[in-house]
């Protein structure tokens, strides 16, 4: 009996960690990299250099419990859509894995700590934290209204750079964080678009709309090269707004090599890089624009 009671804290520990581990999962928490690294160009820029560590913290706080309480709140709304889905139907939801119950508490407690970091930055930041809740929220429904889902989850995203620059600076006083915004969207909706070829079936058979489902799988690779040509003229206009030197020059040349190659992976016919072209190409594109473009703010002199 002793021995059993000396493992129990074991346990329970184990029991804790296998838990966090499942929700980490739900959340797909690895794919905060697409969006954090544009929040902090977003506060580098507005800081012309380092915020402040209070100020990268409370971002850093706004930006996991958004898209925490956005995914979660995803995958209660679409888990009976991911049952059916033979590609989702092992979400953690559908599977068992973890209880609606939890999903909604754990909803709850993110869009709380979402809330309080929002608060602790600045007014202008707590007075938007309603737009930017039910931006994140509200697109869990778009599929089932709009063909042009995939725009939505870009400005879902696309939030993140001007949120940033408020909360350094509490205003919007430049286009810079908005050209960088609006770059996050056309990328976003791009990817998106490549993403949903893989459920053209599913979403066609479902009545689910998505531009897949609409244009079919040909055409919306163009749709997507197109959404990905306009980011690339996006991004050339804030290269050329900010006067930013050679190393974000660099960024942008290996950006675009980056775009060219993702769309070298996928064929009409041909879906099976989907995860080298989604994952691993997108990562590389937040974090490349991030370093490059921060690197050449501190060689610069952007306006305070």
């Amino acid at each position: 009996m002793t021995k059993l009671n000396d493992r129990t804290p074991l346990l329970l520990m184990a029991g804790i960690f296998a838990k966090l581990k499942t929700t980490l999962e739900m959340i797909t928490f690895e794919h905060t990299l697409f969006a954090l690294p544009f929040a902090f160009l977003g506060a580098v820029m507005a800081a012309n250099g380092l915020p402040t560590w209070r100020q990268l913290v409370w971002i850093t706080v706004a930006m996991v419990g958004a898209r925490s309480a956005a995914m979660t709140f995803n995958r209660i709304v679409d888990r009976d859509i991911d049952a059916a889905n033979p590609r989702t139907a092992n979400r953690e939801l559908p599977s068992g894995k973890l209880s609606v119950g939890f999903a909604w508490g754990f909803l709850f407690a993110s869009i709380i700590l979402f809330l309080v970091a929002a608060y602790s930055l600045n007014r202008l930041t707590f007075a938007l934290s309603p737009v930017a809740l039910l931006s994140v929220l509200g697109y869990s429904y778009a599929k089932r209204f709009t063909a042009f889902a995939h725009v939505l989850l870009g400005w879902a995203l696309a939030i993140s750079p001007t949120a940033a620059w408020i909360a350094v600076r509490g205003t919007i006083d430049s286009e810079l964080p908005l050209l960088l915004s609006l770059f996050v969207l056309m990328w976003t909706a791009g990817f998106d678009v490549l993403y949903a070829c893989q459920d053209y079936d599913f979403d066609h058979k479902a009545g689910l709309r998505s531009i897949p489902a609409r244009f079919g799988i040909a055409r919306s690779l163009w749709i997507a090269r197109l959404f990905h040509f306009q980011a690339f003229i996006v991004l050339l206009l804030l290269l050329a707004f900010s006067g930013l030197g050679w190393p974000a020059v660099a960024g942008v040349a290996i950006v675009a090599a980056l775009l060219v190659y993702q769309h070298t992976l996928i064929r009409p016919n041909d879906l099976s890089r989907m995860n080298a072209a989604f994952f691993t190409t997108n990562a590389f594109v937040s974090v490349i624009l991030l370093a490059t473009f921060g690197w050449a703010v501190y060689l610069s002199d952007l306006p305070k």
